[in-house]
Parts: structure tokens; C-alpha cells; sequence
């Protein structure tokens, strides 16, 4: 529990710093006047003054915000400075600022990782690296870092010997596994499951794995070819949610910081992994066109360039108000995912 609330704050309180920053730093380069920069809502629970910005860190940490002057026209104590004063192209790069950041941040991620700890591959050993939620490995008690020795009987020395003597094991067949843990020898009994997707008996475990670390060209063009297919994954998941919303299996912040506690087990490095998908997610989300959204202000300002006037207090009190509706649905429909998750799965 202590793990997955560190590792949720941690998350969320990095993909809001970057996605705000975003948002922050260009409106600072346009001349625009930022009366605070906050991580997180609700109360203080730290605030300092540098300049004219007033920097808090506040104590729900499941957002941010700029409080940039002027970004409502009828009230703007910053004169030329305002946010409504600017031209559209600053405030359109204002906008699209904390996007570009949430594409950004994968990059730098996966740069680091490949550029420091290296591209894992399957180690040889027949060690566990990872064990599947709900698999007869799990419910046998095999955990990470287990090694094997043997499956009935027969003496294991690699990974690959141990899948291919659990592939050739009958579906529904018991088993007999030894494997050391702690420099102590234990065996286990399960009964391997055969899964239709993969056409194949399982037990539910992952190899090991060893890093080769890459130089730096390698590593930055690894990096943006991951994030270009990871994002071409997303769009296409989220076309298919549009064709299929009953489908759909959305998780809220509840499920967000299981999956992200979950992740911090097996290590920091897979909790960046984790940072970068989720970042690339806040990103595409905040590009759809929904009003209260970054993509949102950003068709209410291609509507002022096209009309050369931006649309009147009434039509976007409104479209605001629709807006911050359907987040408060989506928002509300996901947690109720969360909660039957983790109560009545």
C-alpha cells in the first residue's frame, strides 16, 4: 500500500511538473504574466514568492495549474501583458505547450534508460523476472528472483530449456518445480493452463533480464522510434474505443496507482517505463477536442483566427460548462471501474 501511494505521487506529481512547465515556460517567453505556478489542488502545503510568480506545492496531487493574468478577457489586472492581450499564435503555443512537453518526456525517458541501464533482452539463466497476476505460478507461491532447477526431475540450466519443457507439458497436468530461493531449495506443485491467445500452455512467469547499455545516437533514435510507435499504438486504441465505447476498460486514478504501485515492485526502472506511457496518454487525451482540454482551447482559438474575433463570454462560458461535464462523467465512470476492480474483482 505505502509502495503504490509513493509511486502514484511520484507519477502523477512528474507528468503534472512537465505537462504545467510546459504551459508555464512558454507563457513566461511570450511575456505573459504568471501570477503562480501550482503542483497538485486544494490546500498549501508549501509556497514561496521569486519575482512576480508565487510557486506551491499543494496537497492533491492529481494535477496542476498556471494562474496565467488575463486569461479571462473581463478580468485582466496585467494590461499588455494578459494572456487575451497576446496574439493567437502566442497563446496557441501557450496552449500546445504542456502537450508537446507530455510527448517530449518519453524521449528523455527512454533516451536515459537505453543510454545508462541499456535495452534488456531475456537472460539465459532460468531465473523468474516476472510472475502474472492470477496464473498458477502466483498461486503456487513462485516469486521473483526464484531459480529453477528442475521440473519433474528433469535438471534445468536455461530459460529456454525451462519453456520448452513447460510447452511440451499436457494442459491441466501437474507438475512438480524445483527452484532455490535464498540459498534454500524448495519445490512446488502446479498445473499449467493453456491460454487460447497464445495457443500455448502457460504457468505465468517472465524471464529474467540483462541490460546492454547503448551509445548515444543509438539511444536517441531508439527512443524516438519507441515513443512514434508507442503513440501510433494509443491512437489507434483509442479509435477502436470511439467504434466500441462499451468496450472500452478505462481506469481512473485508483487504478492508475495500483498499476503504477504494482509496477515500483519490480523496479525504478519499469516505473519510468510506466511514467512515459502515461505520459504519452495525458498527451493525446489533452489533444482531443473537447472543450476544458488543451485540444479544446486550442479549436476555440483556431475559430478567433478564422473569425479574427474570439467567440463571445456566453459561447465559451458554455462550451466550458460542457465540457468540464463530460470530464466529471468520464472521470466518475472510470473510478467506478476502479472501485469494482479493486473490491469485487
Amino acid at each position: 500500500m505505502i509502495i503504490s501511494i509513493i509511486a502514484a505521487v511520484f507519477v502523477f506529481g512528474l507528468l503534472v511538473l512537465v505537462h504545467e512547465f510546459g504551459h508555464f515556460i512558454t507563457a513566461k517567453l511570450t511575456g505573459m504574466r504568471v501570477d503562480e505556478f501550482a503542483i497538485g489542488f486544494g490546500p498549501k502545503l508549501f509556497s514561496t514568492k521569486y519575482g512576480e510568480t508565487r510557486y506551491s506545492l499543494r496537497a492533491i496531487p492529481l494535477g496542476g495549474f498556471n494562474d496565467i493574468a488575463g486569461m479571462d478577457p473581463n478580468d485582466n489586472p496585467a494590461g499588455e501583458r494578459g494572456y487575451c492581450e497576446k496574439p493567437v499564435f502566442s497563446r496557441m503555443i501557450v496552449i500546445l505547450a504542456g502537450v508537446a512537453m507530455n510527448f517530449l518526456m518519453p524521449i528523455i525517458l527512454f533516451f536515459g534508460i537505453y543510454a545508462t541501464v541499456g535495452v534488456s533482452k531475456p537472460a539465459v539463466d532460468p531465473i523468474i523476472g516476472g510472475v502474472i497476476s492470477g496464473m498458477p505460478a502466483e498461486t503456487a507461491g513462485i516469486k521473483i528472483g526464484d531459480r529453477i532447477l528442475s521440473v519433474d526431475g528433469e535438471k534445468i540450466t536455461t530459460w529456454l530449456e525451462f519453456t520448452e519443457k513447460i510447452k511440451d507439458t499436457a494442459a491441466d497436468t501437474p507438475i512438480t518445480i524445483e527452484y532455490e530461493r535464498d540459498n534454500k531449495i524448495a519445490e512446488v506443485s502446479l498445473t499449467p493452463k493453456f491460454d487460447e491467445k497464445s495457443n500455448r500452455v502457460l504457468v505465468g512467469v517472465q524471464s529474467s533480464a540483462v541490460y546492454e547499455p547503448q551509445d548515444l545516437s543509438t539511444s536517441f533514435t531508439m527512443a524516438v522510434e519507441r515513443t512514434k510507435n508507442i503513440l501510433v499504438f494509443m491512437v489507434n486504441a483509442l479509435i477502436d474505443i470511439f467504434k466500441a465505447p462499451s468496450q472500452a476498460e478505462l481506469a481512473g486514478p485508483i487504478g492508475i496507482a495500483q498499476m503504477a504501485g504494482q509496477v515500483a515492485e519490480t523496479g525504478f526502472v519499469p516505473l519510468l517505463n510506466f511514467a512515459a506511457l502515461l505520459s504519452l496518454n495525458l498527451g493525446l487525451l489533452n489533444l482531443l477536442p473537447v472543450p476544458a482540454l488543451d485540444g479544446g482551447h486550442f479549436v476555440s482559438l483556431v475559430i478567433e483566427a478564422v473569425r479574427g474575433k474570439p467567440m463571445s463570454s456566453k459561447a465559451m462560458m458554455y462550451t466550458q460548462r460542457v465540457g468540464i461535464a463530460l470530464l466529471l462523467a468520464l472521470t466518475l465512470y472510470a473510478t467506478m471501474n476502479d472501485l469494482l476492480r479493486v473490491f469485487f474483482k
